[in-house]
């Protein structure tokens, strides 16, 4: 099934946007880890954060995390602490994903994990148990969700935990959020080097009270709509600011693409303003959840561009740069790639499907980046619109509520 679009010729209403995937994950962990006593208030309804709920919530001994990559992380580390085993397993594509440096730095920690199926990839055996912790190195270019993933049980472990990273430290926001997070969880954890965090044994506290704000990720889509459309004057609730949240920086780039954002008590406003860039080169090292927005936005706006610090984008729920190339052509904009982890367009374009149908590949953002190039593109469509559950799941709904409208065929 997939969804042929209508856009409005002007965007205005107020968002409900959802809590923040990311902030939820991490807290529903935390709490897992305190035994916490107050569940965190407001938390996401998308997919990840479901399964997160139901397998603390259920503790079978077999785990089915679906696609939610946050949960295989988090649930790895965590469950390597309890004193009992379990099977974590997920989705075709899940089972494709390497989650191999993250078993490896837990068996050094002294958890006792093994693979089930393929090596180095899940699902996993876990037999969980107390862990002495200590000093451990780590490859920083990895997905700050390893990093998370082991701080986060770094209170618990015998001795805490010392974690030095390696080579080039990709999203930096996302280990600050985490930090973060612990801290409000009564947590002793900090950078003491530019390369290395300490985690004190300190147990966290069980009475803290945790309410999830709005997902910045999410914003990232009414940004490109308020960019994209003849006229926008949008209100996203939920949203703070200064935010925990690495994506927030988002805003700053949409005022290069012609968005000003209004900040108000945990709101924002979204006018539209003029585009101030010829061309945008930007480093995604630290906002990889970002890159296919802008990658959108700017070829649709003809806004020329070199984004680097995109490694991680390989294992995502797909291979996020091939991906983007694929679909980008079918709308006539020809990228290219360097290295695994930098994607450009200078202007070169082909001629374009008359009635290009986009492929999500399972992958939510795709679904999520591509629907706004209606306003380019009026016989769009959207293949398998549902994928948006895994983190937007109102996504369809609010479109909606603002003027958009959909023909489902099949």
């Amino acid at each position: 099934m997939r969804y042929t679009l209508t856009s409005p010729s002007q965007v205005e209403g107020t968002i409900k946007l959802p809590a923040s995937k990311s902030i939820s994950n991490r807290a529903l962990t935390l709490y897992a880890l305190s035994h916490g006593q107050l569940e965190p208030t407001n938390l996401s309804d998308c997919d990840d954060t479901a399964v997160m709920l139901k397998a603390l919530r259920q503790n079978h001994e077999v785990i089915d995390i679906m696609a939610a990559g946050t949960a295989m992380r988090f649930l790895t580390a965590y469950l390597s602490t309890l004193s009992q085993t379990h099977i974590i397993t997920g989705t075709v594509r899940m089972k494709q994903r390497p989650i191999r440096l993250l078993v490896d730095a837990l068996r050094e920690l002294g958890a006792d994990i093994s693979y089930t199926d393929n090596e180095g990839y899940p699902p996993l055996r876990i037999s969980g148990k107390p862990l002495a912790g200590g000093n451990i190195t780590l490859d920083g270019s990895v997905s700050s969700q390893y990093i998370s993933a082991l701080l986060m049980i770094g209170p618990v472990m015998r001795y805490g935990l010392r974690l030095q990273l390696t080579g080039n430290i990709i999203s930096r926001p996302y280990i600050n959020l985490t930090l973060q997070l612990m801290h409000d969880y009564g947590a002793e954890a900090a950078w003491v080097a530019h390369d290395t965090i300490a985690v004190s044994p300190k147990r966290y506290n069980k009475e803290v009270e945790f309410n999830v704000e709005s997902d910045w990720s999410a914003a990232s889509y009414w940004y490109q709509i308020t960019a994209l459309a003849p006229k926008a004057n949008i209100k996203l609730l939920g949203l703070f600011h200064p935010s925990y949240q690495g994506d927030s920086r988002g805003a700053k780039l949409f005022e290069k693409l012609g968005v000003m954002s209004q900040y108000q008590h945990k709101n924002v406003m979204l006018n539209k303003s003029e585009i101030t860039i010829e061309r945008l080169d930007e480093d995604f090292s630290d906002i990889p959840d970002l890159a296919q927005t802008f990658v959108v936005t700017c070829a649709l706006l003809n806004v020329p561009f070199r984004f680097t610090g995109l490694q991680t984008l390989k294992i995502k729920e797909t291979d996020r740069i091939e991906a983007l190339k694929c679909e980008m052509r079918k709308l006539g904009y020809v990228l290219h790639d360097e290295k695994d982890s930098v994607l450009s367009w200078e202007g070169e374009r082909c001629t374009p499907e008359a009635e290009p149908v986009i492929a999500t590949y399972e992958d939510h953002r795709m679904a999520m980046a591509f629907a706004p190039a209606v306003y380019y593109f009026p016989n769009i469509s959207i293949a398998d619109p549902g994928v948006v559950s895994k983190s937007y799941p109102a996504y369809w709904k609010d479109l909606q509520q603002v003027g958009f409208s959909f023909e489902e065929r099949y």
